[in-house]
């Protein structure tokens, strides 16, 4: 465990990179396959499709590269994941058809990983006291890196094309892979047989305000990813030229990932004020609300603006929901009930973009960030109406069954 801070430099410094090469090429897919692969009916659709089919394969994977990890150790995967997904990104120069490109896309969701494998190593190597420091810390370089790449994508595109940012995050996704051979593993025993997921669900289930965490969690990831497949298509129609709509959707994606940094710290220390109920609240409906006015908007300008808006409230959501599992989940069970929460968020990662690129090419861009902006107050609604925003009087109702339990325990074991 000595060893924990240097790994911790190590991972963040490997994982901003790998997350950087992955955002400087993969958000503009649209634009490829328009431009480059001739696309032009079902643009939305297909866009989803590329966009969701890796994410599948990724989740469907994830037990294998687990169980290997478990056997092996998080860096060789860490090492398989950066050199496969270099790969990946590199066989996107070669591409020239439909077919061709979405078969590339099927082997990179089977050699994703390396955001998993990065958390765990660092969660297994760094002594428990430090752990929670260590997770924030390695959280904000997918952060940084989600806000380096479009910008840096829609620079370079300017100078190579798309075909030269696919190199360009081929190389720099090897080079993260090498810079985390530097980190020093130490692999401990597993006590006893890891419980199975269903069995997760059927402990889960017992505290049902959990279950209705998950759900909200999945109507977020779709909300956010059900747009991935849209903004580079919309911000042509919102009559970015197409030489340079690389470098304008650029600023657009990383306009929410600004707001996100300089604001996602201090809504956990407004959660710890006014409890992590009302930040959700708070959260959706200013998400709602910035959709709802994204529905409307009709120049680039304002568009990014209403973007950079939407994320400063929606930085809220995300931590609030994982506070909130926390709160309502037994200690022990607390680390299992996070990756359940995982499990529904990927679950919103494959089913959004999918369902925003259907969407999008059957009733128009503008309706779906209406229905989004809908979806996220209902949700502000659910939580105020599920009393999510009221812990004191749900500490008081739980205080009191336990003690009218008590209550009939003692009548019952008494003389009658």
């Amino acid at each position: 465990m000595q060893h924990w801070k240097r790994n911790l430099y190590i991972l963040w410094l490997g994982l901003f990179i790998n997350h950087m090469a992955y955002t400087l090429s993969v958000p503009f897919f649209p634009l490829f396959l328009h431009q480059d692969l001739g696309l032009t009916s079902g643009l939305e659709a297909w866009a989803g499709v590329s966009i969701s089919i890796s994410f599948l394969i990724s989740g469907l994977c994830a037990p294998f590269w687990g169980s290997l990890a478990d056997k092996y150790g998080s860096k060789p995967m860490l090492v398989r994941s950066g050199v496969g997904l270099a790969a990946a990104h590199l066989a996107n120069y070669f591409v020239y058809d439909l077919f061709t490109f979405i078969l590339v896309r099927i082997f990179q969701g089977l050699m994703a990983g390396f955001s998993p494998a990065s958390v765990t190593l660092v969660g297994t190597n760094t002594p428990d006291k430090h752990v929670g420091y260590a997770l924030g810390v390695i959280s904000t370089s997918t952060a940084a890196g989600g806000i380096i790449g479009p910008l840096a994508g829609g620079i370079l595109s300017q100078w190579v094309g798309l075909r030269g940012c696919f190199i360009a995050s081929g190389v720099i996704t090897l080079i993260s892979a090498v810079i985390v051979l530097g980190v020093k593993e130490v692999r401990e025993k597993r006590s006893g047989a890891r419980p199975s997921v269903l069995q997760d669900l059927k402990r889960a289930a017992a505290t049902p305000r959990l279950l209705r965490i998950y759900g909200l969690i999945l109507v977020v990831s779709v909300s956010v990813l059900v747009l991935e497949p849209l903004l580079t298509i919309f911000v042509v129609q919102l009559g970015a030229d197409e030489s340079n709509a690389m470098l304008s959707a650029g600023i657009v994606f990383s306009a929410v990932g600004v707001a996100t940094v300089l604001t996602g710290s201090r809504w956990g220390r407004i959660g710890g004020k006014i409890g992590y109920g009302k930040t959700l609240i708070i959260g959706l409906i200013g998400g709602g609300l910035g959709n709802l006015l994204q529905a409307v908007v009709s120049h680039l300008a304002g568009f990014a603006m209403l973007r950079f808006g939407y994320g400063l409230f929606f930085a809220a959501v995300y931590p609030a929901l994982n506070a909130l599992i926390v709160q309502h989940a037994d200690a022990d069970f607390r680390g299992r009930a996070v990756s359940l929460s995982q499990t529904a968020s990927q679950l919103g990662i494959v089913i959004g973009p999918l369902l925003g690129g259907f969407l999008g090419g059957w009733i128009g861009i503008p309706l779906v960030f209406l229905l989004t902006g809908i979806a996220l107050l209902g949700s502000a609604w659910y939580v105020q109406a599920s009393g999510f925003d009221r812990p004191q009087i749900a500490r008081a109702r739980q205080e009191n069954r336990e003690t009218l339990s008590n209550i009939v325990k003692n009548d019952s074991s008494g003389p009658s």
